[in-house]
């Protein structure tokens, strides 16, 4: 009898534990990469974090106000994936209790040469969302801005907010959404147009947007996410992506989008579809005691 033969197969539950662990490595090294809105930075090596910073809330000028950096001055804040660490920056320099978690190193990195540029403090660490590494109600706020839908399990993410925050506790949540319009772009770019309409939403977002696994959500299934918070809000706003009004991230280029840049609707857009953006802010507070 060959080898392969005799050897027996591993168990379902240790089949499905290695598959959820290549699907993580696979997120990490897409962003490890290359971090998101790192070519912001400016030339390579040049590392112009302000610059980053004025462009990132010139792009989503919405993120200060939801993020609630002016009323976190004493509050005990975690933020979940700081990416390159403009938001990170903005927590610290309000005066937050700060710790941030990423997947990758080079995020962590990236954050702390920022704040040391700055003069500033948080307790960063390399971690994973789905099992963080703090102990139960240790936070007032968890904060996340477009990170847990790339997360391969994000029920158990957005459940490991829940435990972390304290008893009336707050998080603060973007993800993306399913309904939007870069949503109806993709299907069309990658399932109409490559002849094979059969294809979902699901799979064009997994394949097509950002890293590899990448999710998105409708609001039902977003206030499922979070059905052990006491009070969910979700609101939806368009985006520079949903309104070709900027590049389309690292993975999208080409002719077809340059021609629809310059032909897009974006008053009608804004007018008639304002709920069809793919950012979907949530807001939702543990039940007190």
């Amino acid at each position: 009898m060959s080898a392969a033969l005799g050897r027996r197969a591993p168990p379902a539950a240790e089949r499905e534990v290695g598959v959820a662990a290549d699907a993580k490595q696979r997120v990490h090294d897409f962003w490890n990469a290359q971090g998101c809105g790192e070519a912001l930075l400016g030339p390579s090596g040049s590392e112009d974090y302000a610059r980053q910073r004025r462009e990132r809330y010139r792009l989503e000028p919405y993120i200060p106000a939801f993020a609630g950096f002016r009323r976190s001055k004493g509050q005990r804040v975690l933020e979940i994936g700081v990416g390159l660490g403009a938001d990170h920056e903005c927590f610290a320099a309000a005066r937050a209790e700060l710790y941030g978690i990423d997947l990758t190193e080079r995020a962590i990195a990236h954050t702390r040469a920022r704040l040391a540029a700055a003069g500033l403090r948080s307790q960063l660490s390399v971690a994973d969302a789905e099992a963080l590494p703090f102990e139960d109600e240790f936070f007032d706020v968890v904060y996340s801005w477009g990170v847990l839908h790339h997360s391969p399990d994000t029920q158990r993410a957005i459940d490991e907010v829940w435990r972390v925050l304290r008893p009336g506790g707050t998080a603060r949540l973007m993800i993306y959404h399913s309904e939007s319009l870069v949503g109806l772009m993709l299907r069309a770019r990658y399932a109409l147009l490559t002849g094979r309409p059969w294809r979902s939403r699901a799979q064009v977002f997994a394949e097509h947007l950002e890293s590899p696994g990448t999710k998105a959500y409708t609001a039902e299934q977003a206030r499922q996410l979070c059905a052990r918070f006491e009070t969910v809000s979700l609101a939806t706003l368009l985006t520079h992506g949903d309104l070709l009004s900027s590049g389309a991230g690292q993975r999208h280029q080409g002719p077809l989008l340059a021609t629809a840049r310059r032909l897009w609707p974006r008053r009608w857009l804004r007018r008639w579809l304002p709920e069809r953006g793919l950012f979907m802010l949530i807001t939702a507070t543990k039940a007190p005691r």
